[in-house]
């Protein structure tokens, strides 16, 4: 199945083409805002880069959220047009179960949710143990000391530095985004469903009167 992996939820932009396992393109690049005006030359690059038309794609990946409120929404609106145009499911990933599968075993995938708060979802072997949460810091350190059981762990995410202190001896990985590549992947065996965005809070900003972006 030849997948487009799409990831703007962090802070990279994250472009992948993947033919089952095989990659046949992979682009990044690291930015905290821009998303939208790369998005689209970074795809066309990418599939370029991978030698396959437009049309010869059977399923588009993106990731959803948690994560930055303007960027998940450039990848999901980016997503749903080119998948109508293509008449091809798309297929939305949760950015905390990309960035745990950048690991196996015992893994925590956190991100700094900010107001003293974490994004966090812990996996085994890419299964997942809880669903996708926001937590004050404090609350997220006693789930994950819970669920962990003092075991091998691995931390994954801009908020894995936030939790070092109640796992002192765990693998600790920080990447910018998700790998676009491991969205590809699951995306690929997962069941197409209608993608929406995750957002787990409201968010920060606000237009005038107070309304919600």
């Amino acid at each position: 199945m030849l997948v487009l992996g799409l990831d703007t939820c962090l802070n990279a932009c994250s472009v992948a083409i993947l033919d089952g396992e095989r990659v046949l393109a992979h682009r990044s690049e690291a930015m905290t805002r821009g998303h939208q005006e790369r998005l689209a030359p970074m795809a066309e690059a990418a599939m370029a880069d991978a030698g396959v038309a437009f049309g010869r794609l059977q399923r588009i990946g993106a990731t959803v959220g948690p994560g930055s409120f303007t960027g998940l929404r450039v990848g999901v609106a980016f997503a749903k047009g080119l998948g109508s145009a293509l008449s091809i499911p798309v297929v939305g990933v949760g950015s905390l179960e990309a960035l745990a599968a950048e690991a196996t075993g015992l893994v925590a995938a956190a991100i700094d949710a900010r107001r003293d708060q974490l994004y966090l979802q812990v996996f085994e072997d890419g299964e997942p143990l809880m669903a996708p949460d926001v937590l004050p810091i404090g609350t997220a350190a006693a789930r994950l000391a819970e669920l962990g059981m003092g075991r091998a762990l691995t931390l994954v995410g801009s908020g894995a530095p936030l939790l070092a202190e109640t796992a002192p001896g765990a693998r600790m990985l920080t990447p910018e985004g998700c790998d676009a590549r491991h969205v590809a992947r699951l995306a690929a065996r997962k069941v197409a469903a209608p993608i929406r965005p995750l957002y787990l809070r409201a968010p920060d900003a606000k237009l005038p009167g107070g309304r919600d972006p």
